[in-house]
């Protein structure tokens, strides 16, 4: 995590600067993005205060705390920030667990409604096509009973299929080139 100390009202010390950032790397764990904090420690007579902006990964946590030791107003302000930073992430953490909710419902209604109706069972047969014109074809189905007819035309090369219409005619269906 990027940290920048800045001190108001007292003198830059490396170890409170170091203390700070040890401190808020712990919060790493819990971020999934590499975040910035700007922290400011400041002395006014007897009050000590440490202000802490987070922001990163689609989250912005402020916390201000206030006590008569700069050590003990650092910890007080990250745990609160702890706690904003979990209470934040376990609402996203519901909100997505509620949409996928909505879509575990929506398939369970479905697969409700399937189980009442079921599928219909498809029965899948292997048939020989060969080479031949359509009206060869015609001349075949008017032997059979069969309702289509699938064969190569000679013509085309490609795969047609020759149904019967419920008019009584035929009907053609031929793939685009």
């Amino acid at each position: 995590m990027q940290t920048s100390v800045t001190f108001k009202n007292l003198d830059p010390s490396d170890h409170l600067k170091s203390y700070v950032t040890e401190k808020l790397n712990r919060f790493d764990k819990l971020l999934d993005n590499p975040a910035e904090a700007g922290v400011v420690l400041i002395v006014e007579k007897h009050r000590h205060m440490a202000e802490v902006n987070i922001t990163g990964d689609r989250i912005s946590i402020n916390g201000k705390e206030e006590t008569g030791d700069m050590y003990s107003a650092i910890d007080m302000v990250l745990d609160k920030l702890e706690k904003q930073l979990k209470r934040s992430k376990q609402k996203i953490r519901e909100r997505r667990a509620g949409a996928k909710g909505q879509t575990r419902t929506i398939r369970e209604e479905a697969s409700r409604a399937t189980d009442e109706d079921p599928a219909p069972e498809i029965k899948v047969e292997s048939l020989d096509y060969k080479p031949m014109d359509i009206d060869e074809a015609v001349l075949q189905m008017d032997l059979t009973d069969q309702g289509f007819l699938v064969f190569t035309n000679a013509r085309s090369s490609q795969i047609n299929v020759l149904y019967r219409r419920k008019d009584g005619h035929y009907g053609l269906i031929q793939p685009r080139s």
